[in-house]
């Protein structure tokens, strides 16, 4: 089995959809989708500066059509019949659930603008924020966060967890961490996936609820267990990972498990290959950060 990632939010970097435009056919969907959602995707991939593209409202819809317009290109040059499934990081989910088949490609991008939106919204009125914390140890980490009143956002695996709360909070925190860990602020607006999010939520669900899912072509697994999930359960998967953990490191247990032969990572790839060769090793992986990449792909899946 070769698993297709999609990456989160905070994988994207300023100018990264530029070689993927080289092809008139993916411009011609970021064009049709930038007019769906009303935000120009090719000038946020392509000239927004990193600040810009920062933004929750542009980055989600972003970083989900990049990875369409990525995983598409790889599925045509992958060999008939091989074994795929799907993962994705956080946003990323709606990229896997397109490329599986469960839902369209027009309605993640659509459901994910909306989103961004919803989150960027939420998390405008509280200042909060995430931070990851690297060496940690579950159980002292959970009690420590309970204390500071702060939560888990992200299980990443590899010893990485990133944790959300209230600004004030997480800089108390990052004074006086448990011992043996470190803490590095990220570049977010809000503490996503935890209740702070509850109102993008209920935004989310409401704008779901005429989605059409559809039986996936390829297994699909979700970041609330881990587990393999039925395309009946997608979007409401989907719309409560908003405000529910991460787990990431739970994904690839169950890649373990199911014989993983290899990752590849969508575009903007980076993250997900990173924690692959921590806690998947031995695994081949290939970033796909640009067309030439595709190449390696296909050979990683038409060599085993």
């Amino acid at each position: 089995m070769f698993v297709i990632a999609a990456p989160g939010q905070g994988s994207q970097k300023s100018g990264f959809l530029e070689p993927w435009l080289e092809s008139s056919s993916h411009r011609r969907n970021l064009a049709r989708w930038s007019e769906l959602i009303e935000l120009d995707l090719i000038e946020h991939g392509t000239i927004s500066d990193q600040d810009t593209i920062t933004d929750t409202a542009v980055a989600q819809p972003l970083i989900v059509a990049a990875g369409i317009i990525a995983g598409r290109a790889l599925l045509d040059a992958l060999p008939e019949g091989a074994s795929l499934a799907f993962a994705g990081h956080s946003v990323g989910e709606f990229t896997a659930a397109a490329l599986s088949g469960v839902i369209s490609d027009d309605d993640a991008v659509r459901l994910v603008a909306l989103r961004g939106r919803a989150m960027a919204a939420a998390a405008a009125e509280i200042p909060t924020g995430m931070s990851a914390v690297l060496g940690a140890d579950l159980e002292i980490l959970a009690a420590a966060l309970e204390e500071a009143g702060l939560y888990a956002a992200n299980y990443n695996g590899a010893g990485q967890v990133v944790i959300a709360g209230e600004r004030s909070a997480l800089a108390r925190f990052q004074e006086n961490p448990p011992e043996g860990t470190r803490v590095i602020p990220l570049q977010v607006a809000g503490a996503f996936h935890t209740s702070y999010m509850h109102s993008a939520v209920s935004a989310l669900a409401e704008a779901s609820s005429g989605v059409i899912t559809r039986e996936g072509v390829h297994p699909l697994y979700t970041n609330r267990d881990g587990s393999r999930v039925e395309h009946r359960e997608t979007l409401g998967y989907l719309v409560d990972q908003v405000a529910r953990p991460v787990r990431w490191d739970l994904c690839m247990e169950s890649f373990t498990r199911d014989g993983i032969q290899g990752m590849m990572e969508l575009a903007p790839a980076g993250a997900l290959v990173g924690l692959a060769k921590r806690a998947l090793k031995g695994v081949p992986t290939v970033a796909l950060n640009t067309p030439d990449d595709v190449a390696s792909a296909a050979e990683l899946v038409s060599g085993s």
